[in-house]
């Protein structure tokens, strides 16, 4: 296997510790955004199959000897770009993205995005042009049901057309001074390939509020799509749900220089 150029030897460089507080943003805020009613649901996977999807200079973070993935949906609210006002309509939507797990030669810990599902065709291109981010443009909706339970789908509107389809059931259940769940949640940078470089982008927000929560059903072509085939039908490892938080993101820099 190999990671960006490089062979993947599983040697992690020294890492930086995980901290559920985020540190201070270095400089401007760039964009502003209100995440709702998340749920983050992983799996397990293989650091060997993964490292081959990393951005080059990145290598796969490890807990518990495993790396994971995870299928994250949730509500966007608000976004909003260099401290201007939120944009209506289109700074809304409905999202689903499916993310790894990765550290730099620094031991910096932060996320890579295979790929963002997004409902707003406007909201896709800006990410993708300013950031280089994977957005999909798609039909996403979260709906809360009847019985509270929460619903998520997903329809990419491409010729492959990859869905996914989430019910989750959520607790009142708080979840505290849980390592893994900070492994999982509590990144403060985002690592990204833009314009043929690897950067990466710092965010900050308060302690995520977790809750444990469960699936109902679960019905997903993303992670397949995104590369991750071990996966298969088999039950997530792992399940939090949180009511969501306010983050901000300052400039990116480029990973080595």
């Amino acid at each position: 296997m190999t990671q960006g150029s490089r062979p993947y030897s599983g040697v992690m460089p020294s890492l930086q510790p995980i901290t559920p507080s985020a540190p201070p943003l270095p400089g401007r805020v760039v964009l502003t955004q209100a995440w709702r009613n998340l749920t983050f649901v992983h799996w397990r996977v293989d650091p060997a199959e993964i490292a081959p999807l990393l951005p080059p200079g990145i290598v796969p973070d490890v807990y518990d000897g495993s790396s994971w993935v995870g299928l994250i949906p949730f509500g966007m609210h608000d976004s909003a770009v260099f401290g201007g006002p939120a944009v209506p309509y289109f700074g809304t939507f409905a999202e689903v993205n499916v993310r790894l797990y990765g550290v730099d030669h620094e031991g910096r810990r932060g996320v890579v995005f295979r790929s963002l599902e997004a409902s707003r065709l406007a909201a896709v291109l800006a990410a993708r042009v300013m950031f280089g981010l994977p957005y999909m443009w798609a039909k996403a909706t979260m709906v809360t049901e009847p019985d509270g339970v929460l619903a998520y789908r997903s329809h990419r509107r491409t010729r492959s057309a990859p869905s996914s389809f989430v019910r989750v059931r959520t607790t009142d259940t708080a979840v505290l001074d849980d390592p893994l769940a900070d492994f999982l949640t509590a990144r403060w940078l985002l690592f990204q390939t833009h314009l043929g470089r690897t950067v990466a982008m710092p965010n900050e927000h308060r302690p995520w509020p977790l809750f444990e929560a469960s699936i109902d059903d679960i019905r997903d072509e993303l992670l397949p799509a995104a590369g991750i085939t071990s996966v298969g039908t088999r039950p997530p490892d792992s399940v939090l749900f949180s009511p969501g938080v306010i983050t901000r993101f300052g400039r990116p820099w480029r990973i080595g220089g």
